[in-house]
């Protein structure tokens, strides 16, 4: 089975890359840590290793776990500036409120896209069935970073409950694909970016493949969720908690499942601000100035207090 378009291409190939194909610049094994009231956490960047990926300043795994009753943490209240915060729930529910009077609750598929802008104080806590009762849970938390022009913008809230993101199945049901950010295989998502982005959860059965189209100025990387695969032209292994990041070198992502498990990654791209970062935990700004103002500001009140 083949089904060729620009939108994407399936193919049954074994180890076979198309030959639009990127190269693969490096793997990266993420790092165990902690965040927020001292959740764990698997981090591929920023480490020692790869400090970001223009426009992505991080990703953090939450991995699948099963907490007892009151063992579930999160992360009280906390400011951020100059940059968007994007969480991804796979298991469980988190409940967030925020300094401008916003609150919400994204369980499993959903997705919340905060533009922290000029500034917020932000809450991610877990909801009380998870607290009291324990239970599982899976997730994503990833920064993108916006343009000097957008960093003092108004905050905004996208809440996007699972059913309303736009997702592809192939007729023989190998290969899945929820549109987050972008387009892929004719379907495209209903969030709105300030920086043009591509974001793909990507299931596939053992031994199936894709291939997606990626404007070649965009840089690039997958990451592995669960199973083993395949990437890029070389068709380099990577597996569970490492991260593939791509050259800019192609058009087209390519990835495939192992022929004995299936495949999950998540697929990002973006085009690079080729801006200054300077940041200081949860201040992503332009200049070290910036960041001592936004010190300031969060000292002194002006983002708010979450009643």
């Amino acid at each position: 089975m083949r089904l060729s378009s620009r939108k994407g291409e399936i193919m049954n190939s074994t180890n076979k890359s198309n030959k639009r194909s990127r190269t693969v610049k490096g793997i990266i094994t993420s790092i165990a840590t902690r965040e927020g009231a001292g959740f764990a956490v698997r981090r591929p960047f920023p480490t020692q290793s790869l400090s970001l990926v223009d426009p992505f300043l991080l990703l953090d795994h939450m991995e699948p776990v099963t907490l007892a009753p009151g063992a579930a943490k999160g992360a009280p209240d906390h400011p951020h500036r100059g940059f968007e915060t994007v969480t991804y729930m796979l298991e469980g529910h988190f409940v967030h409120k925020d300094s401008a009077g916003n609150s919400g609750t994204i369980g499993p598929g959903d997705v919340q896209w905060m533009t922290a802008g000029q500034g917020v104080v932000h809450s991610e806590m877990p909801d009380e069935e998870l607290l009291d009762n324990g239970g599982r849970l899976h997730g994503f938390q990833i920064w993108v970073n916006l343009p000097a022009k957008d960093k003092m913008m108004p905050p905004r809230y996208q809440d996007i409950p699972s059913a309303n993101i736009p997702i592809y199945e192939s007729a023989d049901r190998k290969v899945w694909v929820k549109v987050i950010a972008g387009k892929s295989m004719d379907k495209e998502a209903v969030i709105d970016t300030r920086t043009p982005i591509t974001f793909l959860h990507v299931r596939l059965q053992p031994g199936a493949s894709l291939s997606q189209p990626i404007p070649p100025q965009y840089n690039a990387f997958a990451y592995v969720v669960e199973g083993k695969g395949y990437f890029g032209k070389e068709t380099l292994p990577a597996s569970t908690d490492q991260l593939v990041l791509f050259g800019n070198d192609a058009e087209d992502v390519f990835l495939q499942a192992s022929d004995y498990e299936p495949l999950s990654v998540l697929i990002l791209a973006g085009l690079p601000l080729d801006e200054p970062v300077a940041r200081y935990g949860p201040f992503v700004m332009n200049t070290q100035n910036e960041i001592v103002q936004a010190l300031k500001d969060y000292q002194s009140g002006r983002m708010g207090v979450i009643n």
